[in-house]
């Protein structure tokens, strides 16, 4: 623990006079010109010495929220990170951009180890990073002995929590931070928590004296597709054809999967790698890292792959599987379009996901308490999949924010969903479900609505029942829209101890009485495959740029990508796209017109600028 010397310099560290002007360094470091959203909020109320919990989604720069202040502030920020990929990711760029920063993780060799540590007592670092796993050791705090810390920030803090969709036990330790360096503010990080979760992040972390800073969930430049499945994969190579050149992530449940996916796309022309925790690490890190390095590869991952990660040019992410929950869900998809330019999700599911998603829980070891939030998480998805309403406005409405009825850019508003009184229906179907015993899955439900004379129907005697055939006026699949639209309403429930049965939920005696209208979305195989289609999207790099200054673009990322490979860093360190495009159609001549251009600093433009200016030159 500090002695009270060391807390007495800690305190000493927040007088204004010794305080870089935030908004200075933004423009001198970053070459941004001004903040984005509540940013200057929470750095202003960091660099009082204030603890904050911090709710920004993808893409609205929570990074930034304590870097800038680690680079203000004349101690060393100490970064608290899940992810050893994400720690490297970010400190190259903070490198790139001039700012002392380094990482330690168990993968060093000991002469890289002792190198970082020997920077850190000297006082040459303004950030380092490590792990949770580092910060519960018993020997965390010799490691920085009397080395002056301004700042702790935890990122991706939902893992904290225990309602969190990406439980990591050893976070759990660190509330240990608030005792060790008591006086030290501190900063809790995520992109999505429901109230649940923000509650639980504050008890386990101690940050009871936090404010709270959440900036809108909207990602306008996200287009939202949730399709029905049909042909998983046929839909998948339809959707990344669309986006040829671009660089995107495609999730899927298991391991296996995700190979065979993998090997399936390059089959048929896409340029894929897959991603799992199973995998050789060598492996797994080759393809991580030539995802980061490469401009036009899919990356084929469980969810293992992607939290934080700092690709601001991912332009789709699509799920062959129904996610755990809409946070997990949100999360995911909030990988594409980090830097704002039109980007596309894509979810493909089935009943079966459904019942795969409810045994995982059912079968989990969590408490009964922690399985029924669980459960609440997977119905609140499944009721943004089945909505015949706008996805995002039923999204933000999950995380508590407002917004208009049409949002113009998901396919529930690009090609509006049909609705039908489907009360009648779901009587049959409840009907049937309680005639057979309330044992049976879905498919045998189906069966002995449309009369089907089944090896099963007739051992039961279920071809005797008043409600076999009952409902021979739909098909197979707008049954099982029915049933799974059931479920998302509440009405039923598959019980997995049963192996799989459904179950009349007690909201279901409401819809036998007739007591309240059941309106469903009309989904047919036709409807879907028009809420698929969609014409070839342009690499978003390319978006709204004139022929010329399309051809001047491509000769700028040319550039880019040569001068990161001759440095070992990913293109977007060099330069993001936003950049490029800007320095295509401004076309900067000077160092000053070159500065002006968001996202070129002082340090950037002296490693890079004059070589770029050369190309805009001949352009």
């Amino acid at each position: 623990m500090h002695s009270t010397n060391q807390k007495s310099d800690i305190t000493a560290l927040f007088d204004p006079k010794v305080i870089e002007k935030p908004l200075d360094a933004l423009r001198r470091i970053w070459g941004y010109q001004d903040f984005r959203g509540k940013q200057a909020d929470v750095i202003r109320h960091i660099l009082a010495g204030n603890d904050a919990l911090v709710l920004f989604p993808t893409g609205k720069g929570k990074s930034l929220c304590f870097q800038l202040p680690g680079v203000c502030l004349p101690g060393v920020t100490v970064v608290v990170s899940p992810l050893v990929a994400l720690m490297r990711d970010q400190v190259e760029e903070l490198k790139a951009l001039g700012v002392e920063a380094e990482c330690l993780w168990s993968q060093q060799s000991e002469e890289e180890s002792r190198a970082i540590r020997s920077k850190l007592r000297a006082g040459k670092l303004k950030l380092i990073y490590v792990t949770p796993e580092r910060v519960v050791l018993p020997g965390f705090a010799d490691l920085f002995g009397t080395v002056p810390i301004s700042l702790i920030a935890i990122d991706e803090c939902h893992c904290v929590s225990s309602w969190g969709h990406n439980f990591r036990k050893d976070y759990l330790g660190l509330a240990k931070l608030k005792e060790l360096y008591p006086g030290v503010p501190r900063i809790a990080l995520t992109a999505t928590a429901d109230p649940h979760t923000r509650d639980d992040i504050i008890r386990q972390l101690e940050l009871d004296d936090a404010v709270i800073f959440m900036d809108s969930f909207d990602r306008p430049n996200i287009s939202y597709h949730i399709a029905e499945r049909d042909n998983a994969r046929t839909q998948l190579l339809r959707f990344l054809q669309r986006h040829d050149g671009s660089s995107g992530i495609v999730y899927c449940l298991s391991r296996r999967k995700v190979e065979e996916t993998a090997i399936w796309l390059n089959d048929h022309g896409i340029k894929a790698r897959p991603y799992h925790a199973g995998m050789d690490p060598n492996v797994k890190a080759q393809n991580q890292d030539a995802f980061r390095m490469e401009e036009e590869l899919c990356l084929v991952a469980t969810v293992a792959f992607g939290m934080g990660i700092n690709k601001p040019n991912v332009r789709y992410v699509a799920h062959l599987d129904l996610p755990s929950s809409l946070e997990g869900y949100y999360q995911e998809t909030g990988r594409a379009g980090r830097d704002g330019l039109p980007s596309e999700a894509l979810m493909i599911y089935g009943m079966q996901d459904i019942v795969q998603r409810q045994r995982m829980i059912d079968e989990g070891d969590a408490t009964d308490e922690i399985k029924r939030i669980e459960r609440a998480k997977l119905s609140a998805l499944l009721g943004i999949c089945e909505t015949a309403g706008c996805r995002r406005r039923a999204i933000l409405s999950h995380f508590g924010e407002s917004a208009p009825a049409h949002c113009g850019n998901c396919d529930t508003c690009k090609n509006p969903v049909e609705t039908w009184d489907g009360s009648e229906a779901s009587i049959k179907a409840l009907a049937a479900i309680y005639r057979t015993g309330e044992r049976f899955g879905a498919a045998h439900v189906i069966d002995v609505l449309l009369g089907k004379p089944t090896e099963r129907a007739q051992k039961f005697g279920h071809d005797e029942l008043a409600v076999f055939g009952v409902g021979k006026e739909l098909s197979v699949h707008a049954w099982q829209s029915v049933v799974r639209q059931l479920l998302a309403l509440g009405y039923i429930r598959v019980a997995h101890d049963e192996y799989g049965a459904l179950k009349l939920e007690p909201s279901a005696h409401a819809v036998f009485k007739k007591e309240v209208a059941v309106v469903l979305r009309r989904d047919t195989i036709d409807a879907v495959r028009k809420r698929e289609r969609g014409k070839p999207v342009a690499s978003a790099a390319r978006s709204g740029l004139a022929t010329e200054d399309e051809r001047l673009f491509q000769a700028l990322r040319a550039k880019r990508l040569a001068i990161s490979k001759e440095l070992g860093v990913a293109p977007y360190v060099v330069f993001p796209d936003t950049t490029l495009i800007a320095f295509a159609t401004i076309r900067p001549r000077t160092e000053k017109e070159m500065l002006a251009i968001s996202g070129v600093g002082a340090t950037k433009f002296s490693r890079y600028g004059l070589q770029f200016m050369e190309i805009i030159a001949d352009g």
